[in-house]
């Protein structure tokens, strides 16, 4: 155990001493992405810059997505029947071992089921947690919540499995005629494969948590990371005018919220629509407005927690800029996506093919961590390769999926929303969420290692 806390302590040591802060981990990467495109794709500085400029944008929609699932997310734990809630839950662990567990296996199951959902939910139930039970290290509990993210791409809300679900004619144009039916998710998500590999890698992120807080030497937690800010109602006041009888209208909340809640129910159980992160917000948003009763209150409660998207609205266009130089091409015609893609495809057997298309994935997610982004760079590449070698469809888009989903617990990227609620910086958490990268790294390869023989 001695030397288990010394990997423990040594690697939050070298996170927290050389992991900047995310937005300055953005810059690095985008730097690193211009030099290194430049020789490997033949491609000019001017072709770089606007491949770069060219892709700054393309993350728009998304990053207000992201934005809008923190902040009505954030907006809904905060109304009073939510926080009574989580509250009660928050005390049943007696002891931090306790807690770390049972944080990491929620997050992981909502993750799974949902990551938008999950993400939120974790963090703010490990928050919750350490606002109730002493001496227990708040660092590694926003990093266990977070832990559970691993598993969002081989669940039921992954992009790259869905998406190989869905319309033949987008599959067939994505990778170029190679797949020209529609894979099922009984042969991704839900083979009993990934399904076995996401039970142990749940189980095992439990385990590793749990054995990392430190017995002794814990750092205290500073009370301003867990003082929540107070939302005036003004419901008392003496006389109302009649826009303040608007404001505070309990039936016009009831109204809207009724509205909107109508139309997801139609959309999911009526239209037969994905839940999707759109869904999600939705969710988050009229649950919010009816909970908070009326709609001054949700309006003040939703201000306060806007704060926290700052890192979302401000790095997000740097990283679709590095999408765009990885995929971006200029006269030589060479991308650098599939560089990378091809140099694994080069060196793999079709026993080994699966694991080399994890870590490409793993690899490229460091630049371009969108699953939507790993689609367009190698759905067209591994899919051909992958059926070159006899290897199943269905285990190649997993292994990309997996690829995708393992190196987020070291690329802050994803961290934000989690770390905005927390309060904390991303070398705050890394340190542990490197172990659990080895620790879940190893049985990721094992399992696609086992599937494709």
């Amino acid at each position: 155990m001695k030397i288990f806390r010394k990997i423990i302590d040594g690697c939050v040591g070298f996170m927290q001493k050389y992991l900047p802060e995310p937005f300055i981990f953005a810059i690095i990467l985008t730097f690193v992405a211009v030099l290194v495109a430049m020789p490997v794709c033949h491609q000019s500085i001017v072709e770089v810059v606007t491949n770069w400029g060219g892709g700054v944008w393309n993350l728009l929609g998304f990053s207000m997505q992201m934005a809008l699932v923190l902040v009505t997310g954030a907006t809904l734990a905060a109304a009073p029947l939510i926080k009574k809630g989580i509250s009660k839950l928050a005390s049943m662990p007696k002891t931090p071992a306790g807690a770390i567990a049972l944080v990491t296996g929620i997050s992981a199951m909502a993750c799974w089921l949902n990551w938008g959902f999950g993400l939120i939910v974790g963090a703010i139930f490990a928050k919750e947690i350490a606002k109730k039970l002493k001496n227990v290290d708040y660092r590694l509990l926003i990093a266990s919540a977070y832990s559970g993210f691993v598993v969002w791409h081989a669940g039921i809300s992954g992009s790259i499995p869905l998406k190989m679900a869905s319309d033949v004619n987008e599959l067939v144009k994505d990778t170029n005629g190679v797949i020209t039916s529609v894979i099922p998710i009984g042969n991704t998500i839900l083979d009993w494969h990934n399904i076995i590999m996401v039970v142990i890698v749940t189980l095992a992120l439990v385990v590793i948590n749990s054995l990392m807080h430190p017995k002794t030497g814990i750092v205290a937690i500073d009370p301003a990371l867990l003082q929540e800010d107070t939302v005036e109602t003004h419901e008392n006041a003496s006389q109302k005018t009649p826009a303040m009888k608007l404001e505070n209208s309990r039936l016009l909340s009831a109204l809207l919220a009724l509205l909107g809640l109508s139309f997801l129910i139609i959309s999911l159980f009526f239209k037969h629509k994905a839940f999707d992160l759109g869904s999600v917000i939705l969710l988050f948003l009229f649950l919010g407005i009816v909970l908070h009763k009326t709609p001054i209150a949700y309006v003040r409660a939703f201000a306060k927690s806007v704060g926290g998207a700052a890192g979302i609205l401000l790095q997000f266009p740097f990283y679709a800029g590095i999408m765009g130089i990885i995929t971006g091409v200029g006269e030589s015609g060479i991308c650098l996506g599939t560089v990378v893609s091809e140099a694994f495809v080069n060196i793999s057997t079709s026993t080994t093919y699966p694991i080399y298309t994890f870590l490409c994935a793993a690899i490229l997610n460091m630049f371009v961590p969108s699953g939507g982004g790993h689609w367009a760079i190698q759905a067209p590449i591994m899919f051909a390769a992958g059926e070159a070698l006899n290897v199943d469809h269905g285990l190649t888009g997993m292994a990309i999926a997996w690829g995708d989903a393992w190196t987020n617990l070291i690329q802050p990227f994803w961290a934000l929303p989690a770390l905005a609620i927390a309060k904390l910086n991303a070398k705050d958490i890394m340190g542990f969420c490197l172990i659990d990268l080895v620790v879940s790294g190893i049985i990721i390869i094992s399992g696609l290692l086992i599937w494709a023989i």
